[in-house]
């Protein structure tokens, strides 16, 4: 197949580990596009952008079961961008994601207190 590469350039790319990679495709959340004869997986560029946009919701504290959710409306969107239930999917997807990311920056303001606070000792 044409435009593949090999899992550890990917891990390269994706700053992901073999590990991780290994396992989103064991659960079924990105599995390479396809395979050498050998069995070594092969993945195309679509394949990262898919691993890097994952790879954007694991510090926001996101599920592999909502990653997959995203994924799912982001494919049928594609399929069908008319597709009102994957529409209202993905906004329910990025309001949980805007909270998820206020409270992210409420923690890093406490931290910035308490780094100035221990300095100031």
């Amino acid at each position: 197949m044409a435009g593949t590469i090999h899992i550890g350039e990917v891990a390269e790319r994706t700053s992901l580990s073999l590990r991780t990679l290994r396992h989103y495709d064991e659960i079924g959340l990105v599995s390479p596009s396809d395979r050498t004869s050998g069995g070594f997986r092969l993945y195309t560029d679509a394949d990262v952008e898919r691993l890097l946009l994952i790879r954007q919701m694991k510090p926001l504290g996101f599920s592999l079961d909502q990653m997959g959710e995203v994924l799912a409306a982001a494919d049928a969107l594609a399929d069908d961008p008319s597709d009102s239930a994957a529409r209202a999917a993905l906004d329910t997807f990025v309001t949980d994601a805007e909270e998820r990311r206020e409270k992210l920056a409420k923690q890093l303001d406490a931290a910035d207190e308490l780094i100035a606070r221990l300095r100031d000792v």
